[in-house]
């Protein structure tokens, strides 16, 4: 039996814009390629929310192993205030750096 059968991973990522002014809370299982889509999105005619503030570099990210687990983060945190979520992304990365090279 193979033990990896079944096993995902998924993401909940926050990511921002060159400067730091706005935040975008996602959910994906393949953090690299949804980066990537981001940056493409910005360039694109797709005018969602991530591409008309230029949200590309990533400052936090969680694995889950559940989809049921990583969407309930994800709404847990899009209701946050702004304030708390940068709380959150210092226990990780505290002076804010673009986490992007860690998913090329």
């Amino acid at each position: 039996m193979d033990l990896q059968q079944g096993y995902h991973t998924y993401y909940v990522y926050i990511i921002t814009n060159k400067s730091k002014t706005v935040l975008y809370i996602g959910v994906t299982n393949n953090l690299r390629i949804r980066l990537n889509q981001h940056k493409e999105n910005i360039t694109g005619e797709n005018k969602s929310f991530a591409s008309r503030y230029n949200v590309e570099f990533l400052l936090y990210y969680e694995k889950f192993t559940w989809i049921q687990q990583a969407i309930m983060r994800e709404k847990e945190l899009k209701g946050w205030r702004k304030d708390k979520k940068i709380q959150l992304i210092k226990t990780i990365n505290q002076d804010l750096d673009f986490l992007n090279n860690l998913f090329t």
